[in-house]
């Protein structure tokens, strides 16, 4: 009987180091009009985000030990750090170094891509995290969604006003 107890007490410790190592995720998808290279244009440098969202006041984008990295600053002066870890021809990728959003371990990929329309673009914002401790994972996931809802609103907006 207690070998099962012990057996049972090492399974359950799995199940929720295994629930617990699952990220959340988050992700937003909008079409706009345009090319990915003319919709990339508008939004698709490091600091162009300070040109787009609508909580980003300004940018500052500086080299740190040979990695790019931004400042984000926001309109209620909150600053978030973040660490540029990939780049294509329409995409980033990116991680948070600081921030006081309620997340840790948050990677991030913005991307631009064809539609099936040839006039028409995916704008794809989609991060991987965890929430911060003592936050419940459901706010978590809405504080982000709400980032990503009004920043790919925002660049379809300026894509259609641009087209």
């Amino acid at each position: 009987m207690r070998i099962v107890q012990t057996f049972l007490a090492a399974l359950a410790a799995t199940i929720m180091v295994g629930a617990a190592a699952q990220a959340a995720e988050v992700k937003k998808q909008v079409e706009a009009p345009g090319t990915p290279e003319s919709v990339w244009a508008m939004v698709g440098d490091f600091c162009a985000i300070k040109d787009w969202h609508p909580a980003v006041a300004e940018c500052e984008e500086f080299e740190e030990g040979g990695e790019t990295f931004r400042t984000l600053t926001l309109g209620d002066g909150g600053k978030i750090k973040e660490r540029l870890t990939d780049s294509g021809d329409t995409s980033y990728s990116y991680e948070i170094i600081e921030s006081p959003l309620p997340v840790k371990n948050y990677s991030a990929r913005f991307e631009v891509n064809k539609d099936d329309d040839e006039n028409t673009v995916e704008i794809e914002w989609e991060a991987k995290f965890d929430p911060a401790d003592g936050v419940e994972e459901a706010k978590a996931v809405e504080v982000i969604t709400g980032v990503f809802e009004a920043g790919v609103k925002s660049v379809r907006e300026k894509a259609a006003a641009a087209n």
